[in-house]
């Protein structure tokens, strides 16, 4: 079930958060929207009246799995992942949410691909998605039961033209292997430099930008080498464990080579803290790690790696206080990284992430000034995603 058609809305009586000020736009204003965009100037349509309430652009999450039940204990290492139905369902909560837009980076069968079409029909409520398809692995690596394993140049070339013929958006190549597959190891490559090259070029040349998962320190290396667009988690992961193999030669090379890390922090990060708030030992490895990749000038966007186990699709909202919380941003800043920072990163800064005319009316209004207090996000008062009400209270 989709949501009624685009319509001319007058949102009155808002605070507005732009998505990239300091601050609150002074006053409050009505936003006005025709069909799908923010128009200048007043609208004869529905009048909703928000009484102070904060508008914002809608959250986008770069790192989700809308094929995989977070509910299981572990990802199968098959084909098998949910079908239409069930990820149509998670995509309505992340809407419901706040959540206008995401990337899927990876599943089987391109079914998240089916998804997003239906979704930009108005036959399904969801948030607007960039999709990867098959992940480019090696062979038996991670997440190959997908069904992008390769190895050497001119196959992984061919798994990346496969994924553009199915309509793939992006291209997503797993550098190092994973926690959640059986025979691989998150700190070890999986790609020699020459095959990264390879895969990022033959995407660049077929237009789609490239995420690489990424947790051992070699691996990232790699990927920012390869001139990856994003790199998802950026956990140097060493024998210590996560965080344990933090390299500063390795972060001056991802921000000379101008990518974005995507750290894919979710409420599962909670249990790294006590219950004062003082940090574990992984939260406080991790923190080190995001302070010297902000302290070089590494640009981050907001992500969860929702679908794994334990981690829903729906709570980035939650979630931010957490990436703030590890990453000491002030609250603009995580905000700023979950919309017009992440637009920027996708490609979907002409499209949504601000607040401006001519662009998406994708909006979050809450019940509170999340610039003073990111709990706010998790009191929506309204969500309008590409013109539609996803929710309202």
């Amino acid at each position: 079930m989709g949501y009624d058609a685009p319509m001319a809305l007058a949102l009155a009586g808002v605070r507005v958060w732009d998505g990239a000020s300091d601050t609150l736009r002074p006053g409050r204003e009505t936003l006005s929207v025709v069909g799908e965009r923010l128009v200048a100037g007043p609208v004869d349509g529905e009048r909703i009246e928000l009484d102070g309430a904060v508008a914002l652009p809608g959250l986008c999450d770069a790192h989700v799995h809308l094929s995989l039940d977070p509910a299981r204990r572990e990802v199968a290492q098959d084909a098998s992942a949910d079908g239409l139905d069930a990820m149509a369902a998670r995509a309505r909560q992340m809407v419901e949410a706040g959540i206008t837009s995401a990337r899927d980076l990876g599943g089987p069968e391109w079914r998240a691909l089916e998804l997003r079409d239906r979704i930009a029909r108005g036959e399904l409520a969801g948030p607007r998605l960039l999709c990867a398809g098959q992940p480019l692995t090696s062979p038996r690596g991670h997440c190959w039961y997908w069904g992008g394993e390769g190895q050497g140049a001119d196959e992984l070339r061919a798994v990346v033209r496969r994924q553009v013929e199915h309509g793939a958006d992006c291209i997503k190549v797993m550098a190092t292997g994973g926690v959640l597959t059986r025979g691989t190891s998150p700190a070890i490559p999986q790609f020699g430099q020459d095959e990264l090259d390879a895969a990022v070029d033959e995407a660049r040349r077929l237009g789609r930008h490239t995420a690489a998962h990424c947790h051992g320190t070699e691996g990232i290396l790699r990927a920012a080498r390869a001139g990856v667009r994003t790199i998802e988690h950026c956990s140097f992961a060493g024998e210590e464990g996560f965080g344990g193999a933090l390299d500063l030669e390795v972060v001056g090379e991802i921000a000379r080579a101008g990518a974005w890390v995507s750290p894919t922090v979710n409420t599962g990060f909670a249990r790294f803290f006590a219950e004062d708030g003082t940090p574990g030992k992984f939260a406080t490895r991790m923190g080190e790690v995001y302070t010297q990749l902000r302290r070089a000038g590494v640009p981050f966007v907001a992500s969860t790696d929702s679908g794994i186990p334990n981690v829903a699709h729906h709570r980035l909202p939650e979630a931010l206080a957490l990436f703030a919380r590890l990453a000491e941003l002030r609250p603009v800043e995580a905000l700023r990284a979950a919309t017009s920072d992440a637009a920027l990163a996708l490609g979907l800064e002409r499209t949504t992430g601000r607040i401006a005319p001519g662009l998406a009316a994708d909006l979050l209004v809450v019940d509170g000034d999340p610039l003073e207090d990111l709990g706010a996000l998790l009191r929506p008062v309204l969500v309008v995603a590409r013109g539609r009400i996803a929710f309202r209270a």
